[in-house]
C-alpha cells in the first residue's frame, strides 16, 4: 500500500524520508486499511513499534503472528533489497537484534501466533482457516 500511495519502492522512501519517513507513512496506511471491513491485512516487520498502530490492530480485528526461526527468516529474505534494514554488512545478526526488540511486541498485539517454521503457503493458509472457524 505504501508503495502503490506513493509510487517509489521502500528502499527509496527509506534512502529520501529515513526510517522515521516511512515509518509515519506506514501507520497512515495502516490506519486508513483498519478503517476497512473484511481484508486482509500483512503489515511490515517494524509495524508493531509503534504504540498507536498497536492499538490500531488490537481493536480492530483480528491478529495473527506468524513466527519462524532466525535461520529461515534470513533463509527468505536474503535476496530481496527491498528490505533497507537488513541492507547491512550482517544481516542474519540485524534479523536476531529486530525478533529481540519486536518479538514481545509482536505477542502483545496477536490474538494467535503460527510457527511457519517448514510449513508451505497452503499448511499456513488451512492453520489460519482452522483458527478463524467459519465466521471468515
Amino acid at each position: 500500500e505504501i508503495e502503490k500511495a506513493t509510487g517509489v519502492d521502500i528502499p527509496y522512501i527509506f534512502d529520501e524520508e529515513g526510517e522515521d519517513g516511512f515509518r509515519k507513512r506506514e501507520s497512515k496506511a495502516i490506519e486508513q486499511l483498519c478503517q476497512k471491513k473484511g481484508i486482509v491485512m500483512a503489515t511490515g516487520g517494524g509495524a508493531v513499534i509503534s504504540e498507536r498502530n498497536r492499538r490500531l490492530l488490537m481493536n480492530t480485528g483480528i491478529v495473527i503472528y506468524l513466527t519462524a526461526p532466525v535461520e529461515s527468516l534470513f533463509d527468505r529474505t536474503k535476496k530481496n533489497k527491498n528490505r533497507p534494514l537488513l541492507q547491512c554488512h550482517n544481516p542474519k545478526e540485524k534479523i536476531e537484534q529486530l525478533l529481540k526488540q519486536r518479538d514481545y511486541l509482536y505477542r502483545e498485539v496477536a490474538d494467535y501466533q503460527i510457527d511457519t517454521y517448514g510449513k508451505g503457503v497452503q499448511q499456513i493458509t488451512s492453520e489460519i482457516f482452522d483458527l478463524l472457524g467459519e465466521s471468515y
